[in-house]
């Protein structure tokens, strides 16, 4: 038997049938079928309402949408924050529909003249991930006769200590290293761009308040240091993200208090060359995950040399992040529950595995619970990010999940 992650507090406390924003999961999926993601933007809300409540007055927050972009949840999302970060001319796409290309910047390495152009022409803050793709940015301004909204995205000589996804301090396809940022700012202001700002990030998926609130420090400090050297005040520092989630057995929620505490602290004692810039923290799974369950029938349970595998019909290419195959080095199992059955107790140890012709796909590895059967409802939670989207979705040919917002 091996443990699961802990079941976010508003499922955990449920006992009979699971509900989602007050719905009965199973007649979700009687309603809309299976396999099913169903997002709770009440529980969306809640994190905007603890991350306000946590961070200092004037701090902004941004939602990263690769984390979720289904127009349904951004329609409920965008009112809440203050700006949306996206990663390609599909997502700008879809950010444009709910906010102003004021409120939306673009990051990510490979950015096509076409994305490049869409985002100038949209009004949207394009952050530079090289000094190649500042030249092609600022030549693309020129060609619409539009000033572009320019930052230049830092590779950091940092890293957020215990991230599960570093993203600072080597050598990356991320932004533009520390020691040659400046160098690009007083090119992009001399050639009459609009400089926004910087964008740093050094990390992602992390628990641990102490060394998220010491990366943002680290993260402030360097700032300073650049504008120094750029000899300009930047408009934002957006001070990345990086706020985890619990989804493995051990892991403990991260004290967003904390960390707001921190930074109130940071911000007062920061240098003079910061005192006229703004500043955000962009978030995505930490906004969206908690309120996202990923919903798929039981198709069969069978008995296998001692062992019993529970199979549904869905798998890695709807949930891949749940079979431990993005971003995880050992496998462990995210949370997951009989949806008919929560509260009950476990009879004994099952494998719940999908429906592909591969056995990678594994939603749940000899995992504790009650008697299952054929045609029951299996409910994996901290779904709402990286799901649908970040998933294989062709592979084998099987429809795509629906996805629906309560």
């Amino acid at each position: 038997m091996k443990p699961m992650g802990p079941i976010p507090p508003t499922f955990a406390a449920q006992t009979g049938t699971l509900t989602i924003g007050g719905q009965d999961a199973t007649a979700l999926v009687a309603a809309h079928g299976s396999p099913l993601f169903v997002y709770d933007a009440a529980l969306v809300a809640a994190q905007v309402a603890r991350f306000r409540a946590a961070m200092p007055a004037g701090v902004d927050l941004h939602y990263a949408i690769k984390a979720n972009p289904l127009p349904a949840l951004l329609t409920r999302v965008a009112p809440l924050v203050d700006g949306l970060d996206v990663a390609s001319a599909g997502e700008l796409a879809r950010a444009l529909a709910v906010k102003p290309g004021s409120a939306i910047s673009f990051a990510g390495p490979g950015k096509r003249d076409d994305e490049l152009a869409a985002a100038i022409a949209a009004g949207a803050t394009i952050n530079l991930e090289s000094a190649g793709e500042a030249r092609r940015a600022l030549a693309a301004g020129e060609r619409l006769g539009i000033v572009p909204r320019l930052a230049v995205r830092v590779n950091p000589d940092l890293e957020l200590r215990g991230s599960g996804m570093k993203m600072g301090g080597r050598a990356s396809p991320f932004g533009i290293d520390a020691e040659h940022a400046a160098a690009v700012v007083r090119e992009v202001i001399a050639a009459g761009a609009d400089w926004c700002g910087f964008h740093i990030f050094a990390g992602s998926q992390a628990l641990d308040a102490a060394a998220v609130s010491e990366t943002q420090a680290a993260t402030l400090a360097l700032a300073a240091r650049l504008a120094e050297e750029a000899g300009a005040v930047p408009p934002l520092v957006n001070l990345g993200g990086g706020f985890g989630v619990p989804y493995f057995a051990g892991d403990a929620p991260l004290d967003v208090a904390s960390v707001g505490a921190a930074l109130d602290k940071a911000l007062a004692a920061r240098a003079d060359v910061l005192r006229d810039s703004r500043f955000a923290i962009e978030l995505g799974r930490w906004l969206v995950a908690e309120a996202g369950v990923y919903l798929t029938r039981v198709v069969d349970v069978k008995q296998s040399r001692g062992e019993t595998f529970v199979v549904v019909d869905g798998g890695l290419h709807h949930q891949l992040a749940a079979s431990g195959n993005f971003g995880t080095v050992v496998r462990r199992n995210y949370p997951l529950a009989v949806a008919r059955r929560m509260g009950s107790t476990a009879d004994g140890a099952v494998s719940v595995v999908g429906c592909l012709c591969t056995p990678l796909d594994r939603l749940g590895d000899r995992v504790a619970l009650p008697p299952v059967g054929v045609g029951e409802v299996i409910a994996i939670f901290l779904a709402g990010a990286y799901g649908a989207t970040a998933s294989p979705a062709a592979f084998l040919g099987h429809p795509a999940p629906g996805e629906i917002v309560v």
